[in-house]
């Protein structure tokens, strides 16, 4: 199932919740945490679980994930509770400061999933691990093998919290490129989730008016080897869907690598369109073919 555009869409809001299945995302994160005041919290949760419910039985093809309020505070646990028996497909992770403090959700959530009738191990975890300058240091323990978690799906990062953790007062420089803080927490996640085996998903493009700046860092994300993008308004999804597909022509010269090396087996580099093509080639083109697939 393709992870490309990861659109959130507010918890107390029935008029935008009806409308996403319309939104073309590859998934939905139904967002409880900084979309929603504290005073509407109870009702965004009521709101989310027949949201979850309603997709469930009528888009089940549909990816929808929640995003709860973060693990330090009193709310996530009463988030679970509620909306678990509607079975979203994974839990967002906001503020995440590591693998020790998923670990206490993990428990958590085992035991939410037996008594809301989820089968054991399913729902997947998806944590923000850079909104504090902490988590942002320690991140790359997601990547160390003795904390490897089933339930992950993979990382991403946000560079607006973390922007205020530290008081800075810009992100990028006057021609659109991360400052170099960002840059470096941006590639330790694309590097740990890879280490890791699972999905590098990118931050979003806060100007949502700004399209063709997004079309240029989304393509520039795909191309660095992220899976995907959040996405925080609805004009977003085409253009991150759009540039996070392997285009037909990349198709088919990964499919014209691997099919080379099919007909040479055994030899460790071919000629290709005037080319050699080695090894790492081959698991570039195959990787492509499996994300396309």
């Amino acid at each position: 199932m393709p992870i490309r555009s990861w659109m959130f869409v507010p918890g107390d809001s029935e008029k935008k919740l009806a409308k996403a299945p319309e939104l073309g995302a590859d998934v939905l994160i139904v967002d409880l945490e900084d979309a929603v005041a504290p005073a509407a919290k109870e009702t965004a949760r009521t709101l989310s679980r027949e949201w979850l419910e309603y997709m469930g039985q009528h888009y089940p093809q549909q990816a929808c994930w929640v995003r709860i309020n973060p693990i330090d505070g009193e709310l996530w646990r009463d988030d679970l509770r509620m909306v678990m028996p509607s079975k979203p497909a994974g839990i967002m992770v906001p503020k995440a400061s590591g693998p020790e403090q998923l670990r206490t959700l993990m428990a958590e959530l085992y035991e939410v999933e037996q008594r809301s009738g989820v089968a054991p191990n399913t729902t997947r975890l998806l944590p923000l691990v850079s909104e504090t300058a902490h988590a942002a240091l320690t991140l790359t323990a997601y990547g160390d093998p003795a904390n490897a978690m089933p339930r992950l799906l993979g990382l991403t990062w946000g560079a607006e919290d973390l922007s205020a953790a530290i008081g800075a007062s810009r992100k990028r420089d006057a021609n659109g490129v991360w400052t170099d803080l960002f840059r470096m927490v941006r590639a330790q996640v694309l590097l740990t989730a890879h280490a890791a085996g699972i999905a590098a998903i990118d931050t979003l493009h806060a100007d949502f008016r700004d399209e063709d700046g997004l079309r240029r860092v989304a393509r520039e994300s795909y191309e660095d080897g992220f899976a995907g993008m959040l996405a925080i308004h609805p004009a977003q999804v085409p253009i991150i869907n759009a540039a996070f597909t392997p285009s037909e022509a990349e198709l088919a010269e990964a499919q014209a690598i691997v099919d080379a090396f099919a007909a040479a087996p055994g030899v460790g580099a071919v000629q290709l369109n005037g080319r050699m093509i080695d090894q790492p080639h081959l698991d570039q083109a195959r990787k492509l073919l499996a994300r396309a697939s």
